[in-house]
């Protein structure tokens, strides 16, 4: 082994960090990581003011008085317009439609023809089974004929037989020909009325091809255009339509509102009822409870109860929203016109607890006031404020919890 004697030597003390330039390094992370830090606090400290100057949404209700009229409200509730009668029109097969005589908005009586769907097939089939009963019944008139000629030809035979001159087989084939086409005869009838049945099947599903409004209505929903394919059942991969119109009868409609179950002992059939829609809020609408479905709804732990209109209205459409106040029984006339109705109704968000007091907050100028108040009967969904408000204040229902008095706010649009 040659070693070379001019070969470099390592030297490991030429890697060494002189203690001048180690402390140089640490200051330097140091002012970084200071300077990081001021950073961060500045920016939360710029957060902060920027949540706290911030104006906060809410959204708001005006206090309205309650009902007059002799009667006092028990329940509030709210819910939507809906028909007891509503159809969606199918067809019985599967089709294609070659003709639609609606549109939405078109009224509609019982039996009135709506569309019609491609019947080529099936008349083909009724004019198939027509031809095989017209053939059978030729048959048959064949037979007749031929069973006239056999009667005739056994009684012939019959007196030659007590004449003498025929023998007794020769009757007896006699006899058996008439029988035979009697039977026959009574076969092809059978037959017939086998062709019978196959010509009103066919016709059925003629008239399958066309389809007609069950029931006195308007069209809300066209759901079928000419050229498409219609099915009773959903096919083809979702091109296929499963209904050709949505009718409503108008006379049918009704409110469904869903009462909590803890006020509904406050609910009975009959009873009156005053209704306000959604898009007609002054306008109040006469009606009395119709029925209570004998079933709760565990989830919402609600009842469902349906009322009726005292007096339908062209206004009135299916799915609108409305209100409903359900009226206690009719106070005496001196009373009622000596007391009258007392405070103001407000939704039960409103009303707020501030060390043990009811408040709530007034909108003022864009502003927030805190105005204590006394509460009264609880009518389930609003609250009945005796003293602290008055009709046409505007209160707010939904804010953030940590809103103050005089705080500059912005209504909810």
């Amino acid at each position: 082994m040659v070693t070379r004697l001019d070969a470099p030597k390592h030297d490991l003390s030429s890697l060494r960090i002189d203690d001048a330039q180690r402390n140089h390094g640490n200051l330097g992370k140091r002012l970084a990581v200071l300077i990081g830090g001021l950073i961060l606090l500045a920016g939360l400290a710029a957060a902060i003011v920027a949540f706290r100057g911030r104006t906060p949404e809410v959204e708001v209700a005006v206090a309205q008085k309650p009902p007059v009229g002799g009667r006092e409200a028990l329940l509030n509730a709210s819910g939507y317009v809906t028909p007891r009668r509503r159809a969606t029109i199918a067809a019985k097969i599967t089709g294609l439609v070659t003709g639609v005589f609606f549109d939405e908005g078109t009224h509609v009586r019982e039996g009135q023809l709506l569309a019609k769907l491609d019947d080529s097939d099936a008349r083909r089939a009724l004019d198939s089974a027509r031809g095989d009963r017209d053939s059978t019944e030729a048959t048959v008139h064949d037979y007749e004929v031929q069973l006239r000629n056999a009667r005739i030809t056994l009684r012939r035979t019959e007196q030659l037989q007590q004449a003498g001159i025929d023998t007794q087989e020769q009757l007896d084939n006699a006899r058996t020909a008439v029988d035979s086409l009697q039977a026959k005869i009574d076969l092809v009838k059978t037959q017939v009325t086998g062709a019978e049945a196959r010509i009103r099947e066919a016709q059925q599903a003629v008239d399958n091809c066309t389809i007609v409004a069950p029931f006195d209505g308007i069209v809300v929903s066209k759901d079928a255009q000419i050229g498409e394919m219609v099915s009773p059942i959903s096919a083809g991969g979702g091109f296929t339509r499963t209904g050709i119109a949505t009718i409503v009868d108008m006379n049918s409609n009704e409110i469904e509102v869903d009462v909590n179950e803890a006020y509904i002992a406050r609910v009975a059939s009959g009873q009156a009822v005053t209704a306000v829609l959604d898009a007609y809020p002054d306008w109040q609408i006469p009606s009395q409870v119709r029925t209570v479905i004998p079933s709760a709804d565990r989830q919402k732990a609600t009842v469902k109860v349906r009322i009726s209109f005292l007096k339908l209205d062209p206004r009135i459409l299916p799915d609108m929203g409305v209100k409903v106040t359900f009226l206690g029984e009719e106070k005496h006339k001196e009373h009622s016109s000596a007391a009258g109705p007392a405070g103001v109704l407000v939704p039960e968000s409103a009303v707020r607890k501030d060390n043990g007091q009811k408040i709530v907050f007034l909108v003022k100028d864009n502003h927030a006031e805190r105005r204590a108040v006394t509460l009264g009967s609880d009518r389930g969904g609003e609250a009945e404020i005796i003293a602290g408000l008055a009709p046409g204040d505007t209160v707010i229902v939904k804010a953030p919890p940590d809103l103050r008095d005089g705080q500059s706010i912005e209504i909810r649009k």
